[in-house]
């Protein structure tokens, strides 16, 4: 699963890498990106034919849930059969969307603690995450609640000593398929599969990232051998 990640370049940096069009949004760093919080996402908008970035929850609301609560058991979505799930179908046909990342957060058991490491791309570069994202209207406010889900597949030989799943990383080739931006129909089940591993690097970080109250520059840094 993936369930803490860091989004810190700053939002100058994620347009110009994304090519989105729209006004910024207050965008603020985060190195502990927690379940619940509002984050950035990259959404194509048929109409413009324009990207936008935009802050949505994370915790995927499907249109028919009661309340949020549900977002809390969908922070992630397998990537095997999503095309069919009642809580997935409908945002895998119809908006699917990109997760900007700088790294994301995996634990290793050893003994009788859990090591927390840090996952990025070898070239330094964000990440750009595999979503799907949905309209929620509250029904006791009418509010508007627009939250995403961040797709997962089997773990690369990287990772699988650390977790059986890891998120879909999404090259920028791949992104306007996966966005619907083109007609060249490719089904985009098939981006659907896990990262090079030579193309990745991770690194032991503190505890410290347990506490999603912690939400600071050094949870990126490797841990200092004792």
């Amino acid at each position: 699963m993936c369930g803490r990640y860091a989004i810190h370049t700053d939002p100058k940096g994620l347009e110009f890498s994304f090519t989105t069009k729209n006004p910024l949004a207050n965008i603020r760093p985060h190195w502990n990106a927690a379940p619940t919080q509002i984050l950035p996402v990259v959404r194509f908008n048929p109409e413009t034919r324009e990207r936008s970035l935009d802050l949505l929850r994370w915790g995927l609301v499907p249109h028919w849930a009661k309340d949020l609560s549900i977002g809390h058991k969908l922070i992630n979505a397998r990537a095997e059969g999503i095309e069919s799930k009642a809580s997935f179908r409908q945002a895998f046909w119809k908006r699917r969307c990109l997760v900007p990342a700088d790294l994301f957060y995996e634990w290793k058991r050893e003994g009788a603690r859990k090591q927390p490491y840090a996952v990025a791309l070898k070239s330094g570069r964000t990440m750009a995450l595999a979503g799907l994202w949905e309209n929620w209207r509250d029904p006791s406010s009418g509010e508007w609640v627009r939250t995403f889900t961040i797709i997962t597949t089997a773990a690369n030989p990287l990772l699988a000593p650390l977790h059986d799943r890891m998120p879909v990383i999404l090259d920028e080739a791949d992104w306007p398929t996966w966005l619907g931006e083109t007609a060249d129909h490719r089904d985009p089940l098939g981006l659907l599969h896990p990262y090079p591993s030579d193309r990745m690097r991770i690194w032991p970080v503190s505890d410290r990232v347990n506490d999603v109250r912690i939400d600071e520059p050094c949870l990126v840094e490797p841990l200092t051998p004792a």
